[in-house]
C-alpha cells in the first residue's frame, strides 16, 4: 500500500488556489511529479540561477578588452666544450666548459626562467619599448620536461604590442646574460691578475736569491757541482794510479841501488864524471899511479925513494882527478869508471827510475794538494748547492705555475658559458592573428555546462519524492 494515500487524495482532489506556504516535510520530501503547483518556484529559481550565470559572463564578454598574446621558444645546446693549448717550454693550459646539464643540482632552464621574469629584466624590456614595467606586464614563462625548451608568452592589447613586448624582453634578456657572463669574467680575470701578480714576485724573489747564491759561491748551477765532483774523483782516481807507479819506481830504484850498492846520486855523478875526458884520464893516470905504488911496496919497504916517489905521484893524480870533480860539481870520490861496462848500462838505469821516480813524487805532491784543496773547497760548497738545488726547483715551479696562470688566464677568456650556458632562439616572437582573451566561445560553453547542471538538479529536485520512494521500497524488499 503506498505511503500517505489521505494525502495523495487530498492534493490530487484540490485545484490550485495561490500560494501557500510550505511545509518543512514538503521542502524535504517534495511532491508529486504531477503537482504543477511546484512550478512558479522552480521557475523562480531557474530565472535566478541563470541570471547568476550569464550575468557575469555577458558583462565580461562587453567589458573585457581584447588581449593579444605572443609566443617565442629558447632552447639550451647540450653539449660541452673544450680547449686545449701546448706552450713550448712553458706548459701546457686546457680549458673545458662541462655541459649546461651535467649537474644534477643546478637547472639551468630554471635559472633562465627566473631570470626573464627578473624585476630588472623585466624594466630593461619596458624601457626599451616606452613603457613602465608595471604597463609592461610579466612575462609567462614555461619549461617543459626532459627537454631544453623555454616557452615565453607576452600579451598586449594589439598584435604588434605583443610582438614588440616580446622581442624587448628577449633583447634585455640577452643583455642582461652577457652582462652577467662579462662581470664574471672581469670577475675572474681580476682574480687571475691577482693570482699572476703573487706568482710574478714568488718568481722574483727566487731569481734574487739563486743570484745571491750563485754571486757568493761563484756555484752558477747544481751541474757544475756536480761536474766539479766528477773531477774531484778523476782526481783522486789519478792520484791513487800515480800512487802505485811512484810506489814501483821507488822500488824498482831501491832494488837497483842494493845491485850496484851504490845510490842513485852516486851513480849520476859516476855517469857524468865518466863523460869527462880530462876526469877519465885522470883517473887512468890515478889508476897507473896506484900500480905502480903497489909494485913497489911489494919490493922495497915503507920508507924506500921508490916506494915514497910512487906514493906522491899516486896523492898527486888522485888530486888531479878530485880537483877535476870538483870542478864538474862533485864533492865525493867516486873514482870509477863505467864506460863500456856493463855496469854503466846499470847506472844508466838507475839514474832514469830515480828521475821517474822523484817526477812522480812531485807531480803526487801536487795532486795530494790540488786534492785536499778541491775536496776543502767542495765540501764547502755542498750544502749551498743543495740550497742552490732548492732554490733552483722552487724557481722552475713557480716559473711554471706563474706561465700555466698566465696561459689560464688567456683561455679562460674563451669560456664564457661555464656558469650561463649558451641560449639560442628557437622560434621568434610570433605575431597573434586573433586575441587570447576574452575567449567567447570558451565562456559561452562554459555558460552552457552551467545552466545544463542547474537544469540537471532543478530536475532531480523536481523527482525527488519518485527517487525518496524508490530508496525506501528498495530498503523494505532487502
Amino acid at each position: 500500500m503506498p505511503p500517505f494515500p489521505t494525502l495523495r487524495r487530498a492534493r490530487s482532489a484540490r485545484p490550485y488556489r495561490g500560494f501557500k506556504r510550505p511545509s518543512l516535510r514538503r521542502v524535504l520530501v517534495g511532491g508529486s511529479a504531477a503537482d504543477t503547483s511546484r512550478l512558479p518556484r522552480y521557475i523562480w529559481i531557474a530565472a535566478l540561477g541563470f541570471a547568476t550565470i550569464w550575468a557575469p559572463i555577458t558583462g565580461y564578454l562587453k567589458t573585457a578588452a581584447p588581449r593579444y598574446a605572443s609566443h617565442m621558444s629558447l632552447i639550451l645546446p647540450g653539449s660541452g666544450a673544450s680547449a686545449s693549448v701546448n706552450l713550448a717550454e712553458i706548459g701546457q693550459a686546457s680549458s673545458f666548459a662541462n655541459s649546461a646539464f651535467a649537474s644534477n643540482s643546478i637547472s639551468p632552464t630554471e635559472t633562465y626562467k627566473r631570470l626573464l621574469a627578473a624585476d630588472r629584466v623585466v624594466r630593461d624590456a619596458a624601457r626599451r619599448i616606452g613603457l613602465e614595467a608595471r604597463a609592461f606586464g610579466k612575462p609567462q614563462v614555461e619549461l617543459v620536461d626532459q627537454t631544453a625548451f623555454i616557452h615565453i608568452k607576452m600579451t598586449g592589447p594589439s598584435p604588434e604590442s605583443a610582438q614588440a613586448r616580446n622581442g624587448a624582453l628577449l633583447q634585455a634578456f640577452f643583455a642582461e646574460i652577457d652582462r652577467l657572463r662579462q662581470d664574471e669574467l672581469s670577475n675572474r680575470h681580476e682574480s687571475g691578475l691577482t693570482a699572476i701578480d703573487e706568482y710574478r714576485k714568488s718568481v722574483a724573489s727566487t731569481r734574487a736569491q739563486i743570484a745571491q747564491l750563485q754571486g757568493e759561491t761563484g756555484l752558477r748551477s747544481v751541474e757544475q757541482f756536480s761536474r766539479q765532483l766528477i773531477e774531484l774523483e778523476a782526481l783522486r782516481t789519478r792520484l791513487d794510479d800515480l800512487r802505485a807507479m811512484h810506489e814501483r819506481k821507488a822500488a824498482s830504484v831501491a832494488a837497483l841501488e842494493r845491485k850496484l850498492g851504490s845510490d842513485a846520486g852516486a851513480a849520476a855523478a859516476i855517469l857524468r864524471l865518466n863523460n869527462d875526458a880530462t876526469y877519465l884520464g885522470a883517473v887512468d893516470q890515478m889508476s897507473q899511479a896506484a900500480a905502480d905504488l903497489a909494485t913497489a911496496r911489494s919490493s922495497y919497504g915503507a920508507r924506500h925513494p921508490e916506494v915514497v916517489k910512487a906514493r906522491a905521484e899516486f896523492e898527486a893524480q888522485r888530486s888531479g882527478a878530485r880537483a877535476r870533480a870538483q870542478a864538474l860539481g862533485e864533492t865525493g870520490e867516486v873514482f870509477e869508471r863505467a864506460i863500456g861496462t856493463g855496469r854503466g848500462t846499470l847506472l844508466t838505469e838507475l839514474v832514469r827510475l830515480e828521475t821517474e821516480r822523484a817526477g812522480y813524487a812531485a807531480e803526487r805532491v801536487k795532486l795530494e794538494a790540488q786534492l785536499d784543496q778541491n775536496s776543502a773547497r767542495l765540501d764547502r760548497l755542498a750544502p749551498l748547492a743543495a740550497r742552490l738545488e732548492d732554490l733552483q726547483r722552487d724557481f722552475n715551479v713557480a716559473e711554471a705555475v706563474f706561465a700555466s696562470a698566465i696561459a689560464r688566464s688567456q683561455s679562460s677568456k674563451t669560456d664564457i658559458y661555464a656558469s650561463y650556458p649558451l641560449v639560442q632562439v628557437l622560434e621568434d616572437p610570433t605575431h597573434p592573428d586573433g586575441p587570447s582573451s576574452p575567449r567567447k566561445k570558451l565562456a559561452i560553453a562554459a555558460g552552457g555546462a552551467g545552466s545544463f547542471l542547474l537544469l540537471v538538479a532543478l530536475g532531480m529536485g523536481w523527482l525527488r519524492q519518485s527517487m525518496i520512494r524508490s530508496l525506501l521500497a528498495k530498503g523494505r524488499s532487502a
